[in-house]
């Protein structure tokens, strides 16, 4: 019998190469393997594609994070300056009106400073003054002091002429 079962299969079998259905379920079995090892390929690729993609989807998402913590800051900025805006203008006027004093301070203290500078020039000019004035009288009492002695001896001179002239 068992025989007979495979006399009849290898009739069949051979039936089928003839017909051409075993050459086509050959081939479908071939294309699916080869769809089937595509497949695997595929997975494979992608499987190692992933932590690249996962590390992209992070840097994004921390980029992502980064941005919007700048935008943060950056509205917390805005609103800071908003806030201390006023404030700012205050302070700005207030500076002003200390730097109109200060400068004002400062030409005042410029103009005393040239008055000084005037009345100690005054003064030093009638020390000068007052030098000279002292020389002068220095001189002029050296000089009448100089004519009397001039004076003098020419009287003793004269005094003398007189006694050689007699003689």
């Amino acid at each position: 019998m068992k025989k007979l079962l495979d006399f009849g299969r290898k009739a069949l079998f051979y039936v089928r190469v003839l017909s051409g259905y075993e050459e086509r379920r050959i081939r479908s079995y071939r294309l699916n393997l080869e769809k089937r090892l595509r497949l695997a390929q595929e997975k494979k690729i992608a499987v190692t594609k992933v932590p690249e993609q996962i590390m992209l989807s992070e840097v994004r998402r921390m980029v992502q994070e980064m941005q919007n913590l700048n935008k943060q800051l950056e509205d917390m900025e805005n609103d800071i300056n908003e806030y201390f805006k006023p404030i700012d203008k205050e302070v700005e006027t207030l500076m002003n009106l200390q730097m109109e004093k200060d400068k004002a301070t400062a030409e005042m203290m410029g103009s005393m400073y040239k008055q000084a500078l005037l009345e100690k020039a005054e003064t030093q000019a009638k020390d000068v003054d007052g030098d000279k004035q002292a020389k002068m009288e220095t001189m002029s009492a050296m000089f009448k002091q100089a004519l009397l002695q001039k004076a003098e001896a020419e009287v003793v001179a004269e005094v003398k002429n007189p006694l050689k002239q007699i003689k």
